[in-house]
Parts: C-alpha cells; structure tokens; sequence
C-alpha cells in the first residue's frame, strides 16, 4: 500500500511558460497531472518514465490548462478520474467539484483539501495534497492571475485565504512569471531587501535553465505586492502612480492589478 510520506511533484513544460505538475509516489506507478493543457508533453513524459496516467487535476477552464484532457482519455487504457470545478464549462470532468472541502485521489490514496478561488475565473479552485498546493492562475510567485472573470474583492479574497495557509506550505503556480512579476515588484515596493534578494536567486535560477517553482506561503508573503496590500509603502507607490489615495486595502489591490495589467 503507498505511504503518505513519498509523495514527489515534477514540472512539465508546455508551450511558452506553462507548468504541468506531475503527482507521483515512489511505491507506485500511478500519477495525477494537474492542467494538462498539452497532451503530447503529459504522453512522452509517462512513456518515458513507465508510468501510467491515474487521474487529471483541473483548476480552470482556460485552454492552456484543459487543452490535453481529451487526448489523455484517449490515449489511456483505464478510466481517468478527472476533477475540475463544476460551475465552469469544462468537458469531460467525470468528478465535478461544487463546494465539496476533500477529495480522494483513489490510485494514490490521497485526501486533497479543495478550495474556492474565485477572480481569475469566477470558478476556479485550487487542490492542497499534504504540503503541496497546486493553485493555478490564481497566485504566481510574486504575483497573481489577471481578472479576467472575478472581481477585486473576491481575488483579493481568495489570495488572503491562501495566505493564511501553513508557512511551509509549497506552491505550485501553473506558469513561469516569476522574473517578469518580480520585476514589478521591485518597482512598487524597491526598499525590500527580501524582495531584492529574491530576485536575484530567481536570475540565478533561470540563468542556469532552472525553475523558480515551487515557492512557499512564507516567501510569498514577504515578496508579492499582491499579498502585501496593506503594507505603508506600496499603498504610498499605488497613491502616487494614480494620483489618489486608496481607501482600503482591496482597492488598493485593485489598483495595484491595473498597474501591472499595464506595466
């Protein structure tokens, strides 16, 4: 029977930017992917390493991130389990999720804690598996998603709920924009020494063709302008650049997004 203990998430890389996240455990030849928006990258990888495709993990209905599932059923011999949100368009989801809190990935005898994460879409949710939290378009290191669906308030909600989560939690965003969002933040917050720091790790990183993922809930929130909304310099930096004093802090959110919608 699998442990609880050996569980090991690899990146795929699709298209421009794009992290499929794999979900293994060592004991088993079973795996989950979460947003397998290509379906070719999910197949070479599993071939390549004898595994066989257990269940999909969708966080939201863009392309990018749905565009294999059909593929993927195709290609595999079993039934897939796939879990997406119920209130988004999304075809072939066998295991719709509504306001269910857990799941359980049955090949991996796995409890994931489900949350609502409404603003980049108005369904998208996010699946924390032990220390891992896999959060799509939602929260990037040193940034968040674009509202394309949601308003300020409820993404500025949803990013405080998932700040409020465990320190060490890791975080597993769905794309590589870390430099290009730090770069951003350097400009609204430029006197913090962590945020610098950060940043040059990051160029370190990607320098040596390394990812910048996972992050961590901690790292995030001494680093992302997005999760320090209430902090007196950048409410002072968003001030300036429009000219007003924000009210409370989800305004200042929602200003601070337009800022870097446009930067």
């Amino acid at each position: 029977m699998p442990s609880e203990t050996d569980l090991t998430i690899t990146p795929i890389q699709a298209f421009n930017d794009n992290y499929i996240w794999v979900i293994s455990k060592s004991s088993s030849p079973l795996v989950y992917v979460v947003d397998p928006g290509d379906a070719n990258v999910v197949i070479h990888y599993l071939e390549t390493n004898q595994l066989t495709l257990a269940g999909i993990l969708i966080t939201h209905h863009h392309s990018d991130h749905t565009g294999g599932i059909k593929s993927l059923i195709e290609y595999s011999a079993t039934d897939l389990e796939i879990y997406g949100p119920s209130s988004e368009n999304i075809a072939d989801i066998n295991n719709p999720i509504s306001t269910q809190p857990h799941i359980k990935l049955q090949a991996l005898e796995l409890t994931a804690r489900v949350y609502q994460l409404p603003g980049h879409t108005l369904g998208h949710i996010a699946y924390h598996i032990q220390d891992e939290l896999f959060c799509g378009d939602t929260l990037f290191s040193g940034g968040c998603g674009r509202l394309f669906e949601g308003t300020a308030s409820q993404l500025h909600h949803s990013l405080e709920l998932l700040a409020s989560l465990e320190q060490h939690t890791r975080v597993y965003c769905a794309h590589e924009y870390t430099l290009s969002n730090l770069k951003f933040a350097i400009r609204v917050e430029p006197n913090n020494s962590q945020l610098a720091h950060y940043y040059q790790d990051c160029q370190t990183l990607r320098a040596n063709k390394k990812i910048t993922l996972p992050s961590t809930i901690k790292t995030e929130k001494e680093i992302n302008p997005f999760l320090r909304c209430h902090i007196h310099e950048i409410v002072n930096a968003v001030n300036q650049h429009f000219n007003q004093k924000p009210v409370d802090t989800v305004t200042t959110f929602g200003l601070l997004r337009q800022w870097k919608d446009k930067a």
